[in-house]
């Protein structure tokens, strides 16, 4: 990554808004200032995320922010991690698939058509935490769905020659006490941090 300053551009869901967490222990914010902390000047990262978009809303809040000029590229970094809401509601992987690689080609774009600048976090399971159980979900198929999801998406990231970072092993930790905000669901501010870890070592 260059020396000087940097924009990072942020892309997904509840993960990437940090559902739960303080502003500041979001898995972007924690990433730039390890960034920082590594010498890299970068600012504070522009981030597009709601908590429940699936991709194809996704497209549509960056289509927007587009067209109000709110998005200024070339970014130095821009992240994307979505699709656990297609999941959820039970979407087809062919579908994801599909808008998953226009996410990925705009995400590409915004950093200046350099795919070292770009990085990919996979799905979360989900299906391990105490929300999903509550609600009568069947934890296996939930892994085995967010497998078939992952598998899609780093298909397509491999073929770009981007970064892919799987963090899925992280979130089946067997005690959520300390890995989950009370909603039951979302990570905490530790879990994030150990995505950052894991995304630090991949980023050059």
């Amino acid at each position: 990554m260059p020396s000087g300053p940097v924009k990072f551009l942020a892309l997904g869901d509840s993960y990437t808004i940090g559902e739960g967490v303080d502003p500041d222990e979001r898995w972007p914010v924690q990433l730039a200032a390890t960034m920082r902390a590594r010498g890299i000047a970068i600012a504070q990262p522009h981030i597009i995320a709601k908590s429940g978009w699936s991709t194809d809303e996704l497209l549509a809040a960056i289509d927007n922010e587009a067209a109000q000029g709110e998005i200024e590229p070339p970014y130095a970094l821009t992240s994307l991690q979505i699709g656990v809401n297609n999941q959820y509601r039970g979407r087809s992987v062919d579908d994801f698939r599909a808008e998953f690689c226009v996410l990925l080609d705009l995400a590409l774009a915004f950093a200046g058509g350099e795919p070292s600048h770009v990085l990919v976090l996979s799905i979360p399971d989900w299906g391990v935490t105490p929300f999903a159980q509550s609600a009568g979900r069947d934890r296996d198929q939930v892994a085995r769905e967010i497998d078939l999801y992952n598998a899609a998406a780093e298909s397509v990231c491999r073929s770009r020659g981007v970064h892919w970072v799987d963090i899925t092993d992280l979130t089946r930790h067997p005690d959520h006490s300390q890995w989950l905000v009370a909603d039951g669901l979302h990570p905490s501010a530790d879990m994030y941090r150990l995505w950052v870890e894991r995304i630090a070592r991949a980023l050059p």
